[in-house]
Parts: C-alpha cells; structure tokens; sequence
C-alpha cells in the first residue's frame, strides 16, 4: 500500500475534488490523479468515482481507506505503547465534545489531566452531534462526547450515562420552587437555546410535539458560555443536561428543575470512538478519567 497513494486519495475525497485536494498539498492534480491510479492498479478495482460535487470512494475504495485508517489508528498506538515503556508521558489527544459539555466542570478535568502530563499537547474541538461523529469516523479525534448514542456503523459507543435536559435557572426564579416544569410552562418564560441543529433542541422538538406547545428562544446561541451568563445574569432559562453546569448547581448559583416530559428522562451521554479503534497512552488516560467523571456527574443534584 503506497503511503502517498493512500494520502492522496484521502485528500481527494476529503477536499471534493483533484484540484482542491492539490492545493493543499500543494501538489499538481495529475499527481495525485496518478497517485490514485497507481493504487486502483494494485487493487485491480476503481477506488473513487465521479459525483455531482467532485468525487466520492466506491465501496472498494471505503474498504481499503477504513483498512488504511486502522492501519495508522494501530501505529499511533504502538508509538503510545513504547512511549509508557519509556516513561515518557509524551504525545497529543484530540476530543471532540459538543458545545453543552464544554462548562467549567469538564475544562476543570482538562485542565487537572494537563497539569499532571504537562508534555501532553491537548486539542479540544466542539461541534454538533453530526460534526463530532464524522471527526471520530475521520479519525480526526481520538474520541468524542455526545449526547444521545450515535446511529452509525462507524461508531462505537464505549459508554452511555443517562442525563436528562432540565430547565436551569437562578435559586431565586419564581419556577424554582417547583418539582417540575412543563413545556407550555417554559413557553412563557425568556429562555436561551442552542440552535436547531444541535441534538438539544432535537431532544426538545419530541416534548414540543407531545404538549403541542413551540418554544421560541428569546437568545439562540452555539456557545455554552453565552446560555451560562443568559442565566447567571437573570435575563432566561437555558435548557441543559445537569453536566453543562455542575459546577454551579454544586456551589448552589443556580438550579435545576426537571421538565415534565417523558422524552427529556430519556435522555443520554454517550463517549465514542471510531468502531475498531484501539486508544493507548495519553488517550486513553483522559478517556478513562472524562468516563470516571461522568459516572459520578450521572447522580442528580439535590437542591437544598
């Protein structure tokens, strides 16, 4: 298996096209064109085909690019491997978590993990639900943190923690006395909500549905920071798993109230990888400390 072929024709599919994929590289297309033929030749099967934007793998060319992947999955980890053996706690680990995990809790394990393994790089990407389970399956991240478990065959769902959506609120909030919420309840209040395409406002659409009551966002933002403030400086409600804030449901700064749905109990946090893939060293020791904390984060706060 040519390493440049291979290269190449990752690029190719993940740029769209010859050109595109050449001026990353920053090489000619008929290289890469070639590159590719040359692997097509080897295998005695066309690896990509021309699609309506560009060009897509062929059901040959998925095999020998997932086979590829795992190939490099299993150097990575062979690397990690001899690198605990000689106790050099050196190397890099990329998550991917959704923007409602990325609180002060969660940056708190980071930067607990950062301070014991200081020679570590960390890169920490967000996105939504989609977006991190195509980094996972591009092997672009070493795993990812998720609500809900991923629908996919590329993906294996290593731990599932359920978390149900709760309205989140100031202690003083005139709903915070309530064992519960309803939706047409939530209606009447300002609230802040991710964007419709992340999987919260997913989850929300089914108890929307059951109570036939739309809930329109007096703030939309993709920013976990920004729905905190929303509700630390009293101007909404944010809807969120208990995990995007817990620190501040702990110091008592803010509560949580459970909505009035059954769909919102049935609500999860899934940690993924790629189905295959095989973490070692620094990746998996983060993995193992982010699953040690979800454990406990799965215990409801009592509110006072």
């Amino acid at each position: 298996m040519s390493e440049a072929g291979m290269r190449y024709l990752l690029e190719a599919v993940s740029a769209g096209s010859m050109r595109a994929a050449g001026d990353r590289l920053n090489v000619a297309p008929s290289s890469i064109s070639r590159q590719i033929a040359q692997l097509e030749s080897q295998y005695g099967l066309a690896l990509i085909e021309k699609a309506r934007r560009g060009v897509r793998l062929t059901h040959a060319g998925e095999i020998v690019v997932a086979h590829y992947r795992n190939q490099l999955a299993d150097r990575e980890a062979l690397r990690a491997k001899l690198g605990e053996l000689r106790s050099v706690r050196t190397g890099q680990v990329t998550a991917a978590v959704g923007e409602g995990f990325a609180g002060k809790s969660f940056t708190g394990i980071v930067s607990q993990f950062s301070k014991a393994n200081p020679l570590i790089r960390l890169e920490i990407l967000t996105g939504t639900t989609r977006e991190i389970v195509q980094m996972i399956a591009d092997d672009e991240a070493h795993f990812g943190l998720v609500f809900s478990n991923p629908n996919d065959m590329k993906i294996h769902v290593r731990s599932v923690f359920a978390q149900p959506l709760m309205a989140i609120m100031l202690p003083d909030h005139p709903l915070s006395a309530q064992q519960s919420v309803t939706i047409p309840e939530l209606a009447q209040v300002p609230l802040v909500l991710p964007p419709a395409s992340f999987r919260i406002r997913q989850i929300l659409s089914a108890a929307e549905a059951n109570s036939k009551t739309y809930l329109q966002p007096a703030i939309t933002s993709n920013s976990i920071h920004v729905m905190q403030d929303a509700v630390r400086t009293g101007i909404a409600i944010a809807i969120l798993p208990q995990i995007s804030v817990w620190s501040e449901l702990t110091e008592g700064t803010m509560v949580s109230v459970p909505i009035a749905d059954d769909s919102m109990e049935e609500t999860t946090t899934s940690l993924v990888l790629r189905a295959g893939r095989q973490l070692e060293g620094a990746p998996q020791r983060l993995l193992k400390q982010i699953e040690a904390q979800l454990r406990q984060w799965r215990v409801p706060v009592r509110r006072g």
